[in-house]
């Protein structure tokens, strides 16, 4: 008997297609089938003649993979669906519609405003902005009753959505455990909490039989890439990845009690008269960020607390006025034991003392009762940024010029997660999630690296006490 059979799914995509959860991230490195699994689902429900499928990816170069792939397989498999190449849709006899689109700017995500979709799906989830992929959400309705509605996606570590997407999916649970989201909703002045759920589904080229079969040598190629690269696309390492920025970051829990080979550790006391670095980064839909530092006599710096006016993972700010941030601001000095009293010397982003649109930003927060001062911050990009790189450098001793406290969390999420811009290669994207990263820069340009590089070697450190 001649088999027919055009796809079938191999053992980890038959694990993801059979998920309930609303959202569900598949993958996490190269070779593991995504785009297939993500093509083949959209097929669920094309017998009803209402149904809506899109598959995203960031640019339409990109796209014109996944639509070839998918030639490949709707055509056989459905030989009276139509495909569109104007619109870049697939028609079927029912009438359901799969439609192929791209959200090359972030502006993009618009032009899919009064649209409908019971199925939208991300290829390369982490090439997206969490503006993105959140907004979609508003686009993810049924058009009847009975139509079931969900997103999935996949993805491999790295690009401009690594932090969020890890922090979304990777960060929480460990692979195929449910996470849980309550959502309080208002309504005629009740509230009623709704939950939704999403879960991780990792892949590697070792669970694709057919590329494994077909083609050995790929394992090789991937082995063959630099080591963080191979990490990532290999193994599926979410710590270790392509365009990552500061690689030298560490987070040890072996050295928390001691500061060796850690970025990362517990509290510590300091003598009362070294003073404390207040940075700051204001942001309103983006999030503020604020970062408590001491210098001690040897000239390493620590992080002893943050503020951050956002929700972490989103990059979406809480909208705080300056007046409200500053008042936040004069409660932690006022009440955490390692700051208060304290002499305090506050630096921010250089824009917040702009006043050629009415009162700056500063100047909001210098008044009563609040007082919270600031002095123009060095913004010089590069420069700070090879302040970060020089200070998370390890000595023989495996002693580093910076460590930050375990409580210091959006910072140890955000600092290792950051990637290279496109555009200007040895800085920072500042699409990503960097405010904690700014705050880092202006603390540091304060204090240069240049006289603690003579003594590092030499000048043991403070003794790492816990308080």
């Amino acid at each position: 008997m001649k088999n027919n059979i055009i796809w079938q799914p191999q053992p980890k995509q038959a694990i993801f297609q059979s998920r309930k959860e609303y959202e569900v991230l598949y993958g996490g490195a190269a070779g593991g089938g995504k785009s297939d699994a993500l093509i083949t689902e959209a097929l669920r429900q094309v017998h009803r003649p209402n149904y809506r499928a899109l598959i995203l990816r960031k640019t339409v170069p990109q796209l014109r993979e996944i639509i070839d792939r998918s030639q490949q397989i709707y055509g056989p498999a459905f030989p009276k669906a139509v495909y569109k190449s104007v619109e870049h849709v697939w028609i079927f006899e029912s009438g359901a519609k799969i439609y192929f689109g791209s959200m090359n700017h972030i502006s993009d995500r618009f032009k899919y405003q009064g649209s409908r979709f019971e199925y939208i799906a991300f290829d390369e989830l982490t090439h997206f902005t969490a503006e993105e992929y959140f907004y979609m959400f508003s686009r993810n309705r049924p058009g009847d009753k009975d139509m079931q509605i969900y997103i999935r996606a996949s993805a491999n570590p790295g690009g401009i959505g690594h932090s969020w997407v890890k922090a979304r999916f990777i960060d929480p649970a460990p692979p195929l455990s449910p996470i849980i989201s309550n959502v309080d909703v208002m309504h005629e002045g009740k509230v009623q909490t709704l939950q939704r759920s999403r879960v991780f589904v990792p892949s590697t080229v070792f669970d694709n039989e057919a590329l494994m079969k077909n083609a050995p040598m790929y394992v090789a190629s991937l082995a063959m890439l630099p080591e963080a690269e191979k990490q990532a696309l290999l193994y599926g390492d979410w710590n270790s990845f392509q365009g990552q920025v500061f690689k030298e970051f560490r987070d040890n829990k072996a050295g928390y009690s001691n500061g060796i080979n850690s970025h990362v550790i517990d509290e510590i006391s300091f003598p009362a008269n070294l003073p404390v670095y207040r940075g700051f980064d204001f942001g309103y839909t983006r999030p503020y960020a604020v970062g408590w530092f001491i210098v001690d006599e040897n000239g390493t710096i620590y992080m002893a607390n943050e503020l951050y006016g956002g929700d972490g993972g989103k990059n979406i700010g809480n909208k705080n006025s300056p007046v409200e941030i500053a008042a936040q601001i004069r409660e932690i000095e006022k009440s955490s034991p390692i700051l208060k009293n304290r002499q305090i010397i506050g630096v921010a982003d250089p824009s917040i003392f702009d006043e050629s649109r009415g009162e700056s930003i500063a100047r909001m927060m210098e008044y009563s009762p609040n007082f919270i001062y600031f002095t123009k911050g060095d913004n010089t990009r590069l420069a700070g940024k090879m302040q970060v790189h020089n200070r998370l450098k390890f000595n023989k001793e495996g002693r580093a010029g910076l460590y930050f406290f375990k409580n210091c969390k959006n910072m140890i999420r955000t600092l290792p997660n950051l990637v290279y811009s496109n555009s200007r290669v040895e800085d920072v994207d500042t699409e990503g999630e960097d405010h904690l990263y700014d705050v880092l820069r202006y603390v540091l340009m304060q204090k240069p690296l240049a006289n603690f590089i003579k003594t590092r070697d030499t000048k043991p450190l403070l003794p790492l006490e816990l308080m």
